[in-house]
């Protein structure tokens, strides 16, 4: 389950907008903002993760706690 409030956040701190992850994902803006709202069951593939991570410049502990936010006990 991917944390969104993070992933904004860290889109905001970034100054990257929804248009800017889109284009680095090669993606339509609709189809960004339904993986971002998880409409439909669309989720961020592990290649669409690690471009957001490299944009975003998230460090290792970060990208974790955004894209794989549930724990397993």
């Amino acid at each position: 389950m991917i944390n969104i409030n993070k992933l904004k956040g860290k889109m905001v701190e970034n100054e990257k907008t929804a248009e800017i992850c889109a284009a680095a994902l090669n993606i339509d803006i609709s189809s960004f903002y339904r993986k971002l709202n998880k409409a439909k069951g669309e989720t961020f593939t592990i290649k669409e993760a690690q471009i957001l991570v490299k944009l975003l410049s998230l460090s290792g502990e970060e990208a974790i706690s955004i894209f794989f936010a549930d724990t397993v006990a």
